[in-house]
């Protein structure tokens, strides 16, 4: 479990937040949920989610009984701990804490039950209206039920109290600052690639930070800027770029070779690059452009954008708010009910002569390849959780053959065309999304910092996939070792 701390506020630090690291199907920033095996607690009464949020301690211990008795040991126990924290908050106790509390709503958190953790949560405030970590995750549920106005309250609220996080275990050897957006998702996901056992993890939100806190940060070895969506970066390229300037430290994936990789700038930056091809797009201010069909007509030709074209929000990914328009009306239409920028870009119909769409990952690890998945499915939208991969042998003994021999599974051409991909994109951590042509090839979908590498469960049907994670976690250890050897 994440846990909470009272030492919060500006200029002071907390421990193990749950933040700015929950990886979605691309890799966007979100909490990591426990695996589909895990069990899930049947929906708790209304009646028990609306005592969850009381201050008397009895009612916590006669629901503790009940949760006993109904064989919720996990229930029970959540509610033997706010009966002792309420106790403790009663007497005046100096050891009044709401730790014990906010783990409780981060374990439900973590599993899923959103609703019961949401209460859990709103039982801390109530105590201690200074948890920055229950605002975020209040911030992180709102967020994902829809509910965009509460979901800032809470972020601004968490980000108010608090800008730093401290994450560590006995036994660290790095202590590593991980520059973060706490606005928006948008950061690279972190935790497989520095874990705990090596690296104390000191997270800072630094788009809610004044210029002199980046002064009273905890010391650090080493810098990994995590906010890898230009989109969401762009904003911050001014206070990014003065924390770099007085930065002493080697940081990792600077804002300049973030800033490049935005969907729209993505063919100039690997313009004159062998056996590579990528789609126009350009980026359409719907707030600003004009409105008229000739006019959206005639910038769609200046930047050869045809028909048919994908729309989609910028610093959107996973195929979130994705649409295939076949004509302007359509087009015309869906940019009639959005607000801010939208990317379109020239549809390509990469369909094998098998009938399935292949969208193959490689990681970068300062700027050297590293084969990370392939997904097959019958749908243009290649996902691995939408493609059913797990279910289909043939397609995970494919994908297999390209994690242990890449440039076997792609050809030479691909392979050397990938390999300069890397260099031209110049990031320490990256990676591309990617189809091969007949032709040998390479399509390129998109290629930035955003890019997800995991670990699977080991006992589960993709298990197989670990030791290639591992190779891509072992290059980004000796690329941090060599970065901070001197």
């Amino acid at each position: 479990m994440r846990g909470c701390n009272r030492n919060v506020g500006r200029g002071r630090y907390a421990a193990k937040p749950a933040l700015m690291e929950r990886p979605d199907a691309h890799g966007q920033a979100m909490m990591t949920q426990e695996s589909d095996d895990t069990p899930k607690h049947s929906p708790a009464p209304i009646d028990r989610l609306s005592a969850i949020m009381s201050r008397d301690p009895s009612v916590h211990r006669t629901l503790a009984d009940a949760c006993r008795h109904a064989g919720d040991e996990l229930g029970a126990l959540a509610h033997l701990i706010a009966a002792h924290t309420l106790d403790a908050y009663a007497s005046g106790s100096p050891d009044a804490r709401t730790n014990g509390l906010c783990d409780v709503a981060t374990g439900y958190f973590m599993k899923g039950d959103h609703a019961i953790a949401a209460h859990w949560y709103q039982l801390v405030l109530t105590l201690d209206p200074n948890v920055a970590v229950a605002c975020q995750n209040l911030a992180a549920i709102y967020a994902s039920e829809g509910n965009t106005a509460l979901a800032d309250v809470y972020r601004e609220r968490a980000y108010g109290i608090q800008r730093v996080f401290i994450e560590e275990t006995p036994g660290w050897t790095r202590s590593v600052l991980i520059l973060c957006a706490g606005k928006r998702t948008g950061n690279v996901p972190f935790d497989a690639l520095l874990p705990g056992t090596r690296n104390r993890r000191i997270k800072y939100a630094i788009d809610y930070a004044a210029d002199d806190e980046d002064a009273q940060l905890p010391a650090f070895d080493l810098v990994f800027n995590a906010i890898g969506d230009p989109d969401i970066a762009a904003p911050l390229e001014g206070r990014l770029a003065r924390f770099e300037a007085q930065c002493s430290r080697p940081l990792l994936n600077p804002n300049s070779a973030i800033t490049p990789t935005s969907r729209h700038r993505l063919a100039a930056l690997l313009d004159g690059l062998d056996d590579v091809q990528t789609a126009p797009c350009l980026r359409y201010e719907v707030e600003s452009e004009a409105r008229d069909l000739g006019a959206l007509t005639s910038l769609l030709a200046d930047h050869a954008v045809t028909f048919p074209l994908l729309a989609r929000p910028v610093a959107a990914h996973g195929g979130d708010g994705l649409v295939l328009c076949d004509t302007i009306e359509t087009l015309e239409s869906r940019l009639s009910t959005q607000e801010g920028a939208q990317y379109l870009t020239a549809f390509r119909d990469c369909q094998s002569v098998d009938g399935f769409y292949r969208k193959y990952r490689v990681i970068y690890v300062d700027r050297q390849p590293l084969p990370y998945h392939l997904v097959i499915s019958p749908h243009w939208i290649a996902h691995y959780f939408s493609a059913e991969m797990e279910s289909h042998a043939w397609k995970l003994d494919e994908e297999l053959l390209f994690l242990q021999n890449p440039r076997a599974a792609l050809g030479e051409r691909a392979m050397d065309a990938i390999a300069a991909i890397g260099q031209r994109l110049d990031l320490d951590y990256g990676g591309i999304d990617f189809t091969l042509l007949p032709d040998g090839q390479v399509f390129v979908f998109e290629a930035n910092a955003t890019m997800l590498a995991h670990y699977e469960r080991d006992s589960g049907v993709l298990a197989h996939k670990n030791q290639h994670v591992q190779h891509i976690v072992d290059a980004f250890e000796q690329m941090l070792a060599h970065r901070t050897a001197g």
